[in-house]
């Protein structure tokens, strides 16, 4: 027989819900979450977006002057009076405008032949989900690794770019660049797979109408 002693004046303990049972630890909890949610709102509002504004007020200023030969150094370090690319890029990163300037100094400095600058502002760059910029940022990158006669790296860019967003204008682009690499490589196979590509599923582009010439000669070279 058992030993324990039962006091039957105390009142039968239920277990209650989950909620119940564990409603200090959960309010803590929905607290974090609401701080959390609240520190991110002003975050966004508070900082991020004063920010973007200031940024883009100054974007524009680079990008005329970008479009100038003789003004691109400006386009890069500024005018004392506007910004330009690498200090929006740096003041101003998280914003779109930082993103955009990041494109622009990887071309500007490929232009220039600094071609690892180049590629150091371009892999900077996050894809912002455009059909035509995203694609050409990557085979620029592409660009300065061929033009430093880094091949495979090259081949590499070029076959992403002309995977990453599937059309008419980029990917027979990248395409007909990645079988040039091929050629620079003597993977000849496989720079004739890929003019194929463009001949076949991209009739209409301006590759495809020359690319007979490159198919034949690697072609002949097999």
């Amino acid at each position: 027989m058992s030993n324990t002693n039962v006091n039957p004046t105390e009142p039968k303990k239920t277990s209650g819900s989950f909620f119940q049972d564990n409603q200090k630890s959960i309010t803590f909890i929905i607290g974090g979450i609401l701080v959390l949610i609240l520190l991110y709102w002003g975050y966004q509002k508070l900082y991020l977006a004063p920010r973007a504004e200031k940024a883009a007020n100054q974007i524009y200023k680079a990008e005329e002057y970008a479009m100038i030969d003789s003004l691109q150094a400006k386009a890069i370090n500024g005018d004392g009076s506007f910004l330009g690319f690498k200090e929006i890029a740096e003041e101003y990163s998280n914003t779109k405008s930082a993103n955009i300037a990041n494109a622009y100094l990887g071309g500007l400095y490929l232009r220039q032949g600094n071609y690892q600058e180049a590629i150091k502002y371009l892999q900077k760059y996050s894809d912002t989900g455009s059909d035509i910029l995203d694609p050409l940022v990557t085979g620029l990158i592409g660009d300065a690794y061929s033009e430093s006669k880094d091949y495979k790296k090259a081949a590499d860019y070029y076959k992403k770019a002309a995977d990453k967003r599937k059309n008419s204008y980029t990917t027979p682009l990248f395409l007909k660049k990645l079988g040039l690499v091929y050629e620079a490589l003597e993977d000849f196979k496989s720079a004739e797979q890929v003019y194929q590509i463009i001949k076949t599923d991209y009739p209409e582009s301006p590759e495809a109408n020359m690319i007979d010439g490159p198919l034949a000669r690697v072609q002949a070279k097999q």
